[in-house]
């Protein structure tokens, strides 16, 4: 028995059960109708699976019972065998002990595979829970036979069941609880309780209680079915929350006058099944199938209906193969979509939508009468046992076909819901719901399920071209479009351009008709939401051409513009408004776009009917607009437009200077000559604050002053000419304005005195012989300090007296007598300064500095005394050579030139000096020449290193400026970087 679940094809029962579906077949290699290539490379394993367990049992199998992965057998007369299918290998075998005639009738186990009630034939119960190995007497069960047990799903556990009902042989139900624990000392027995709460009957008499199922609904709802040989009864009630405990008998007391009390069939085969589908674990179930007398009796159960939980209830026939003489059926089980028969010899599975056999499968004589069939909830494994042989069906992908039936009942959403992850069926399905649609005159609905199909386009279009239906072929072009993808642009371009045709041909028909009027607002919403649609955005703009062609042969005026804007081609829009004049729409388009080059085009003639709108518009792009751009159109109609027109360009001018602070000069110029035109008022002051150096300005002063000239506005030339420094000209021009005027241009040129000395006497010439007005002549001495008396006095006719000038001559004498005294001063601060000057250069020659035989060079650290050296005033000596390699590096190019060429000239000399030779008789007799040429050259000598001193010895090289400069420089010179490096490795 090691191996007592190791799973394996029986040899003997290899051969194929029979499959009776319309599933397409497995090696099915071909091209459909639809387009879709349906290629499977292996065989599909069929949806029932028999497998059989290698078992042998030691005795026949009596009863078998399966519950969460927990199986339980009873074999010969007192053995029980227990298997954890969670560990095969490990059965338990356990000894009923009993020694009468008793037998077992039924196995009961629970949902949690906790709790297993053994009913016995003497009307005995026995109790064994998983976890012991004790069977326990359930003494207030005796007397009572057993046919059935309903499980308290809510609140079973492994130690205790819960209240539970459980259905006699005579038709009582009784309510009771068991739990797994030894009790008190005065009560041992695992049954808590155990007392009647119902009682069924069938034609006056008690019937069996065949099965009991207990299931809970929303909103504490309790459901009871319990099933007779011939009738089926349901129990619903409510239990208020928490009071679950409380048991069933609230739920039987309760009234049922709502509910029918039971379903009665007429023939009774002298037991009945019932079996529920649960699609997920500890769920409520929702279908059922009976086993009774007259057929399967199969439904959904419906928690939310009042009067009766079952619903959608038909009775499936059985086949005519049935015999109830010789092979009745013996056990039911349900699953998703079929009900499983067991027969004495076989087991038919028959599908729940149509009532066809899908599946039946003969069993060999040699394991013997086939006794029951269970599912197993947890794991949905279907168990079948003879009394020698034990089976299991593994139930793979039931619903792999079901898509087919639903699809022949025309439930096609349901059929698709079934093959959602078969492309192909699908297509299928959607192909025969556009049909059957299609043939019940249901055309839209066909259109868009045509529309999702692989099938040929032309002949679905072709279709609703010939049924005149339009509405329908254009919602199936609509969901065509939708389903491409954005590679396929001919397809796409295609569609876009047929729709546009559908659409305008349907506005047409509708605008002609005035009843319908809202379905024509409808439909123009959605043919503009169709030519707004960003997906096609890139289609509609590649050929809007084509598209503004059909729109116009239409004359559809309002679609092609609301086309033009979707398509941001606003200078249609723009150029649209303008033919019909209406200008402020035309505004609107460009001021919401921002546009700058349609701005250009299209200023002038807005600017011509709308000026004061359009400047605004401008005004509101502000710098995004360039100015010089905006000329024409400004120029234009402000010389032949009206004042409206002139205003708003000077508005505009004045924003672009102002406001933009534009520097172009041709706007300033434009600005100017409005200004001198019709706001001169405005010229001087924009002059003014333009401001007076011709860098700061932006309009050009040559045409400034010729505009200026042109219309006679002197003061503005004056202040253009101070601005050319021209003040000269600005001068003479301010003398025919205003002497003032003329005064304030005439102190302009400050660093040149000789020229503000002329400016002056300009005007001083024209206040004394054009105005002849000797007291403002000499206040032109007092506002001038380069005039003198003397300067004036030739422009004074010979009669004018010199009573005039007496104040002015006497104020000028003493001017000159100040100046000589200042002059003496400085003459005489002067000469004291030589003096103190040559004293201390007196003084410097008698110091002298005091050096030890033992000082060293700052530079080379050896001896001072040994070579020349020079001393300064810190305290600092170094050798002459020293000091000369240190202060070379840090001198000018030019410096070091110079130290160079004074070096060659100092050795010349030096090499001069040392020729030492005897004179010749010549040389005797020019002796006295010969001495005065050394004295000569020792002078030169001298002279030379004086200069060189000049140089090199100017000042300390670590104390005075030389340092200083030298401190952003490196240590060691980048040139000389790399041949210091190497000579450190």
């Amino acid at each position: 028995m090691s191996s007592i679940l190791d799973e394996y094809e029986d040899s003997q029962n290899s051969r194929h059960p029979v499959q009776h579906s319309s599933r397409l077949s497995a090696a099915n290699i071909g091209i459909t109708h639809s387009g879709f290539v349906n290629v499977r490379l292996e065989e599909e394993k069929p949806i029932f699976n028999k497998q059989r367990i290698d078992f042998s049992p030691p005795e026949k199998i009596n009863h078998f019972a399966v519950c969460n992965n927990q199986l339980c057998m009873s074999l010969g007369e007192d053995t029980l065998l227990r298997i954890d299918l969670a560990k095969p290998d490990q059965p338990n075998q356990i000894e009923l002990g009993r020694k009468d005639d008793s037998r077992v009738h039924k196995l009961f186990l629970d949902p949690t595979g906790s709790h297993l009630v053994i009913s016995l034939s003497t009307s005995e119960c026995l109790y064994l829970n998983r976890n012991t190995q004790k069977v326990r007497s359930l003494s207030r069960w005796r007397g009572h036979l057993i046919e059935s047990v309903g499980w308290n799903k809510l609140l079973g556990t492994e130690t205790n069941t819960g209240p539970i009902l459980v259905g006699s042989s005579q038709g009582i139900i009784f309510e009771a609880e068991i739990s797994a624990s030894e009790g008190s000392l005065f009560n041992t027995n695992p049954d808590q309780y155990f007392k009647q709460v119902h009682s069924l009957e069938e034609d006056g008499r008690p019937a069996p209680v065949c099965c009991i199922e207990v299931e809970r609904g929303p909103e504490s709802k309790v459901v009871i079915i319990a099933t007779t040989r011939k009738r089926l009864f349901q129990f619903v009630g409510r239990v208020a929350e928490g009071s679950e405990q409380q048991g069933f008998s609230a739920v039987f007391s309760q009234n049922q006058e709502l509910l029918p009390s039971f379903q009665e069939f007429p023939f009774n085969m002298g037991y009945s099944e019932i079996t529920f589908y649960t699609s997920k674990l500890r769920s409520c179930p929702k279908a059922f199938a009976w086993m009774m007398g007259n057929g399967v009796l199969y439904g959904q159960l419906d928690y939310i209906r009042p009067d009766s939980v079952l619903s959608d209830v038909q009775v499936w026939d059985y086949t005519p193969d049935i015999d109830f003489s010789f092979n009745k059926p013996i056990s039911i089980v349900l699953t998703q979509f079929h009900f499983l028969l067991l027969l004495p010899d076989r087991v038919k599975a028959i599908c729940t939508l149509n009532g066809q056999v899908v599946y039946e499968d003969v069993f060999p004589d040699k394991f013997g009468t086939l006794k029951k069939m269970i599912k197993d909830p947890a794991g949905g494994l279907v168990w079948i046992y003879t009394e020698k042989a034990v089976f299991r069906y593994h139930i793979q992908r039931e619903a792999r076909d079901v898509w087919q039936m639903y699809m022949s009942m025309n439930k096609f959403d349901l059929a698709k819901e079934y093959c959602r992850d078969r492309p192909e069926c699908i297509d299928m399905v959607l192909a025969k719901e556009a049909e059957h649609c299609f043939q019940n005159k249901r055309y839209l609905e066909s259109a868009k399920c045509y529309a999702l199909t692989q099938n040929y386009f032309e002949e679905i279009a072709l279709k609703f071209i010939e049924a005149k239906q339009d509405e329908a072929l254009k919602e199936f072009l609509l969901k065509k479009l939708n389903n491409l993808k954005q590679s396929e642009k001919t397809q796409i371009t295609l569609l876009v351009t047929w729709l546009t045709e559908l659409y305008l041909n349907h506005l047409g028909l509708l605008e002609s008709d005035e009843g319908k009027h809202e379905v024509f607002q409808e439909t123009r919403d959605e043919f503009r939401k169709f030519l707004s649609s960003s997906k096609h955005k890139e289609c509609l703009y590649n050929n809007r051409t084509t598209i503004y062609d059909l729109l116009a042969s239409h004359g559809n005026v309002d679609d092609m513009v609301y086309f033009s804007v979707i398509m941001q081609d606003y200078e249609r829009v723009i150029s649209h408004h303008c033919q019909h004049d209406d200008y402020s729409a035309a505004l609107e388009v460009l001021s919401k776009h921002c546009d700058e080059k349609l701005f250009y085009k299209f200023s002038p003639i807005l600017m011509q009917h709308i000026p004061k709108k359009v400047v605004d518009a401008w005004i509101q792009m502000g710098s995004r607009l360039e100015p010089k751009k905006l000329i024409p159109a400004l120029v234009n109609y402000s010389q032949m437009g009206s004042t409206q027109q002139v205003n708003e360009t000077i508005r505009y001018m004045e924003f672009c200077v102002y406001q933009l602070t534009v520097t172009e000069e041709a706007i300033h110029n434009y600005l100017l000559a409005l200004y001198a035109k019709y706001k001169p008022d405005s010229l001087l002051w924009y002059l003014e604050q333009a401001g007076t150096h011709a860098s700061d300005i932006h309009y050009d002063l040559k045409y400034t002053l010729r505009l200026c000239a042109e219309h006679g506005y002197l003061q503005a030339c004056v202040l253009v000419y101070k601005i050319m420094e021209l003040y000269e000209e600005a001068v003479d021009l301010a003398l025919q304005v205003d002497v003032d005027l003329a005064k304030s241009c005439a102190d302009l040129p400050e660093d040149d005195e000789e020229l503000r000395k002329k400016l002056w006497l300009k005007i001083a010439r024209h206040v004394v012989q054009e105005e002849k007005d000797v007291k403002k002549a000499m206040n032109c001495l007092s506002s001038c300090n380069l005039l003198k008396i003397e300067d004036i006095l030739p422009f004074f006719p010979d009669f004018v007296t010199i009573d005039h000038f007496k104040e002015a001559i006497c104020s000028s004498l003493e001017e000159y007598n100040q100046h000589i005294d200042e002059l003496k001063q400085e003459m005489e601060e002067a000469t004291e300064s030589a003096k103190r000057i040559r004293e201390d250069i007196q003084e410097m020659r008698n110091k002298y500095g005091v050096v030890e035989s033992q000082e060293k060079c700052a530079a080379c650290d050896f001896p001072l005394l040994n070579r020349p050296f020079y001393l300064f005033l810190c305290g600092h000596m170094f050798h002459y050579d020293c000091l000369f390699l240190e202060v070379s590096p840090h001198l000018s190019t030019y410096k070091q030139t110079k130290l160079g060429e004074l070096q060659k000239k100092l050795a010349a000399a030096t090499q001069t000096s040392k020729s030492r030779h005897r004179p010749s008789p010549k040389e005797k007799e020019g002796g006295d020449t010969a001495s005065l040429g050394k004295e000569s050259a020792g002078v030169s000598r001298e002279q030379i290193k004086s200069d060189i001193d000049d140089i090199i010895a100017f000042e300390c090289v670590y104390c005075g400026e030389l340092m200083i400069k030298s401190i952003d420089k490196p240590f060691i010179d980048p040139q000389k970087l790399e041949e210091e490096k190497s000579s450190w490795l």
